[in-house]
Formats: structure tokens, sequence, C-alpha cells
């Protein structure tokens, strides 16, 4: 019986923090482990401001990821986490998706569409 408490313990100790390859495979962000740690060792990672270069280095619940994608930019909360990468639903419970909903809207501000000059004589 001190055995299984022991491991329970250990397990529960972990249970604050993942490896962000391991994050985001679970929370489908990426179709694989290895693009996850790939896109982390490139740079387009960061975590609370701060670029990450490590695979294997540990999230909390709470901490925000930008990750750079392809053609968008993801930023996401990290809410849960999971020992094995379930459904889209069950991944979409693991995180709170900070990003807007149009990316054009937080670059830059839109100005109106200009308009014609009044017409008249004067």
């Amino acid at each position: 019986m001190p055995q299984d408490g022991g491991l329970a313990a250990a397990a529960n100790a972990g249970a604050g923090r993942q490896r962000i390859d391991k994050w985001l495979w679970h929370a489908r962000v990426v179709r694989s482990r290895t693009d996850a740690a790939g896109l982390v060792e490139s740079g387009h990672v960061r975590v609370n401001g701060k670029r990450m270069t490590a695979p294997g280095q540990p999230v909390r619940c709470g901490d925000v990821l930008t990750v750079a994608l392809d053609r968008s930019v993801r930023v996401l909360e990290v809410a849960a986490f999971s020992d094995r990468r379930g459904a889209a639903p069950a991944a979409r419970a693991l995180y709170r998706d900070l990003t807007t909903p149009s990316g054009s809207e937080a670059s830059a501000p839109q100005a109106d569409p200009p308009t014609a000059p009044p017409s008249g004589g004067g």
C-alpha cells in the first residue's frame, strides 16, 4: 500500500505542469508531438511573452501561450492538462482561446473608407 500512495503523490506533484510539446499536442494545436517540438525549437512559441526554444519547458495553468502557426497566430491560456490526447471537444477544454476573432483588428486599426469630396459650386 505505501508504494501506491507514493506513486499517487508523485503523479499529483507533477499535475500542476506539463511539457510544452505534450500540452500543444494534447490540446490539438499541432498534429504530432514531433511537430510541437519543432514549433517550440524554432522559436514560434512564447510563454507569458518569453520565447521558448526547449520542448521540455513546463507550462502551468494560467500561462498564456502565443503560437505562431503557418497562417495565423493563436493566443491560448492554459486551463488544464491531460494524460493523453483525446477528442477535439476534450482538447478544447484544456485552454481558453484569447485570440481576437479577426487578426487584422489586433494588428492595425482599420480606417474608414475614403469618401468622395462634397460636390457643389462654391
